[in-house]
């Protein structure tokens, strides 16, 4: 795909239940946009089903130009643009590209929006997940993946087995240290 310059991911805001409405009637509009849905068996009381639920409640991504923006907030179901620092949140490229190798993969997914504490940062070196970078977590026992994405104040969390992981070095003071 072609990128436009002066394109950029913005994460959007939605009303309640409204995610899949608001990025049909974006995409009617010709704007390109992105909401990640997860499969989830759901229990009714006379049968099971699998439905694609989003995978972060009232949030959705679209790649626009700014002066794009208003039409973006005159779309249905969108309420609006996440503010950072007193201006309109933007998300990197890699952020996105990464929720969609997250999705594409068979790994168990969490999306918390607990903060959790730092931890060992940490690259995944083999798998369906390699070359994403996170930090290390425990969690529920368990050691798992976190991937931030911090524009929206959002996390993931993914099982990842701990041979797939290496710790990330970086150079502090001319000598290399673990984060």
């Amino acid at each position: 795909m072609i990128r436009d310059e002066g394109h950029s991911w913005y994460p959007v805001y939605t009303h309640a239940r409204a995610e899949k409405k608001a990025y049909e009637s974006l995409v009617r509009k010709g704007l390109e946009c992105y909401l990640p849905l997860s499969r989830t068996l759901k229990q009714w009381s006379d049968r099971k089903k699998w439905v694609e639920e989003p995978l972060i409640r009232s949030y959705l991504f679209v790649r626009i130009h700014p002066k794009q923006q208003a039409d973006v907030l005159m779309t249905s179901g969108v309420c609006r643009f996440l503010y950072f620092s007193g201006k309109v949140a933007t998300m990197p490229e890699r952020q996105i590209e990464q929720l969609k190798l997250l999705l594409a993969s068979s790994a168990e997914l969490e999306v918390t929006d607990h903060p959790f504490e730092a931890g060992d940062q940490v690259l995944v070196k083999a798998g369906a997940l390699q070359g994403l970078r996170g930090e290390l977590v425990s969690h529920r026992s368990a050691q798992r993946f976190l991937v931030r994405l911090d524009h929206i104040g959002q996390s993931l969390l993914v099982q990842v087995p701990a041979a797939y992981l290496e710790p990330l070095m970086v150079q502090k003071e001319g000598r290399g240290q673990r984060v």
